[in-house]
């Protein structure tokens, strides 16, 4: 299974069992990105050094308007999508399997997790996982300490207040704050 191969099962949300082949790969994924993110995370550098190694952690062309302060960690990178002039603050985590698309013009708070698996709820399955994507649109806000769940979407324009847990998709050009996180009022464009 190549990369593609696995970015197509994760797409279609494949259940993945500890003894299965996607699972291994989930290792050897999250060893490649402990590796890479390691680096960037250890010593300094340059606006254009962290792009080059963004573009590796992902295996994707990262554009030049892109921006981070380390920290950040993930435990796979090889289902991040980033688009144009996306700024990620420091300490955010990725749980990226199951698919992180981050459009144009995008703000991510500090301390922000978004997640993309679930563990199965059986007791005995419990080390069993069922990816489901995070996309998040174009022009959003996400402030400090948010975590996104795996299944959510949030629309172009939208802003999520800082703390707040997003269990369910959040419609474009709205507030939403909590946990869970609860719309409380549309942006007027």
């Amino acid at each position: 299974m190549n990369i593609n191969d696995f970015r197509k099962a994760m797409s279609e949300r494949r259940h993945v069992t500890i003894d299965s082949e996607i699972f291994d790969i989930f290792n050897r994924l999250s060893q490649e990105a402990l590796k890479i993110t390691t680096d960037l995370n250890n010593k300094y550098h340059t606006p254009e050094e962290i792009i080059e190694i963004f573009s590796k952690l992902t295996g994707k062309k990262i554009d030049k308007t892109f921006r981070i302060f380390p920290p950040f960690y993930t435990d796979c990178g090889k289902n991040i999508t980033i688009g144009k002039n996306v700024f990620i603050n420091s300490c955010c985590r990725f749980q990226d399997q199951g698919g992180i698309f981050i459009g144009n013009n995008v703000l991510i708070g500090h301390n922000t997790t978004i997640a993309t698996l679930n563990h199965d709820i059986n007791p005995k399955k419990r080390g069993n996982l069922t990816p489901n994507r995070v996309k998040i649109g174009n022009d959003v806000w996400i402030g400090a300490d948010c975590t996104i769940l795996p299944g959510v979407e949030i629309g172009d324009g939208a802003i999520i207040g800082a703390g707040s847990v997003v269990v369910k998709s959040v419609p474009k050009n709205c507030i939403a704050v909590g946990n869970p996180a609860k719309i409380i009022k549309e942006i007027e464009v």
